[in-house]
């Protein structure tokens, strides 16, 4: 993976093995912009809204894909896990805006949500707390190399990170960026 300035100092892949990269785009969020008002949370002035995802160029090998959202910056020590979803299938390339309500009725048949840091399985929009700067969300979209992950739908985001670990092929990424106040 190669470094990026508006993917800020803290870049939760930095430690894992180095993967290719494949295109990423939206309709809603840009690489180094400020997220939208909708995908703030609804405490913070938002609609706790998943952004419109779409996806290609990924390994001819990809069996299936997850896509994650998560906050390094938020003062967890631990981060913030906004949104976890596996098993989408690899004939799908989009999640339309909206796919991560609560229920999942947009996603993929088959794919899964895992719950976020709020135990709903759901998008849960950004929230950053007053003095903490501005957070970057980075949302991944995971080419696997298998058609699905065994894992409980109750497991943690981070659970999904260390069970796909070694079916990564590559990761495309876009870090967008939130703080206090943002969706005002």
């Amino acid at each position: 993976m190669t470094s990026h300035p508006s993917r800020g100092a803290l870049n939760p892949y930095a430690g894992m093995p180095e993967k290719p990269g494949f295109t990423l785009v939206s309709t809603d969020i840009q690489d180094g912009e400020p997220l939208p008002a909708e995908l703030y949370g609804e405490g913070a002035g938002g609609s706790n809204r998943s952004p419109q995802l779409s996806w290609s160029d990924f390994p001819a090998e990809t069996k299936s894909f997850a896509v994650t959202c998560f906050d390094p910056d938020a003062p967890t020590g631990s981060g913030f896990w906004h949104w976890a979803v596996a098993n989408i299938p690899a004939s799908v390339t989009d999640l339309p805006a909206g796919a991560g309500a609560l229920g999942g009725d947009l996603l993929p048949e088959g794919a899964i949500m895992m719950p976020n840091e709020q135990r709903e399985p759901a998008f849960v929009g950004a929230g950053p707390p007053e003095g903490t700067g501005v957070h970057h969300y980075w949302f991944v979209v995971h080419a696997l190399d298998v058609e699905h992950i065994d894992i409980d739908p109750q497991a943690t985001p981070a659970v999904l990170g260390f069970m796909m670990r070694e079916a990564v092929l590559a990761r495309a990424i876009i870090v967008a960026t939130g703080e206090f106040g943002g969706a005002a």
